[in-house]
């Protein structure tokens, strides 16, 4: 199936699409660019997540208070572009997007990813965007940790997008610094490290649930997995668009 032919099937069914996967697995660059070539929507949930740490950060509200963090993520005044070659993120008038990406965003934001009831809240608020672009005729990606098995169980394609943990952290501290050199590639392996540990808490990301379909980009470039999640997207477009 050609781009032309898949966005026309698309624009009549919509489509969900759910990528899970460890930090560094390449799945927030994936889902750009699939989305981009869908023609749908990105979700970054990881944004969300960022973007309610510098949000607590910023109020001064205390970690050890899980129940004042919670309340954060329900009055945070959270705005999110959806598209995927310029995606911004804003919390009421002001733009975090740079912000949201520093390195003490990164040490902190296992307070607010293990805390069950900020997931809830960011689970059914995800939910929602998700299922309203499919509505609207078109679609979202979200990718984030847990969106196969609790965002969206039902989503129309599902994956896990895994990597060796090398690759992994090397994709990351380029993200984060620009480079890869030793002193930066040890302190992003304390940070993702310690953000895996914590997220194993409370969500499975490093084994596929049931329906959920593995795609290892170990060794593949940006296109190669695309390409193997688009063979995916092409099977279950021709099941429900027959």
């Amino acid at each position: 199936m050609n781009d032309m032919l898949r966005r026309e099937a698309i624009s009549r069914v919509g489509i969900t699409i759910a990528i899970d996967g460890p930090a560094g697995s390449g799945k927030s660059t994936v889902s750009k660019e699939l989305a981009s070539r869908l023609g749908i929507g990105y979700l970054d949930t990881g944004a969300m997540y960022r973007a309610l740490t510098w949000y607590v950060l910023d109020r001064g509200i205390d970690w050890s208070d899980g129940e004042a963090v919670a309340r954060a993520a329900q009055e945070m005044p959270l705005r999110m572009d959806s598209d995927p070659a310029d995606p911004h993120v804003w919390i009421g008038q002001r733009e975090v997007t740079k912000q949201i990406r520093e390195p003490r965003i990164a040490l902190e934001i296992k307070h607010v990813s293990t805390n069950l009831d900020v997931r809830a809240w960011m689970a059914g608020d995800q939910r929602r965007r998700m299922m309203e672009a499919r509505l609207g005729g078109s679609g979202m990606i979200a990718e984030g940790r847990d969106i196969t098995t609790v965002v969206c169980p039902d989503a129309d394609v599902r994956v896990l997008l895994l990597a060796d943990q090398e690759a992994r952290l090397r994709r990351r501290t380029l993200e984060l610094y620009g480079d890869a050199t030793a002193e930066h590639m040890e302190i992003v392996r304390a940070q993702v490290e310690g953000r895996d540990r914590a997220d194993a808490e409370v969500s499975e990301f490093m084994v596929a649930a049931p329906g959920v379909s593995t795609v290892d980009s170990t060794g593949l470039d940006v296109r190669g997995v695309c390409e193997a999640i688009i063979r995916l997207v092409d099977e279950d477009l021709a099941r429900r668009d027959a």
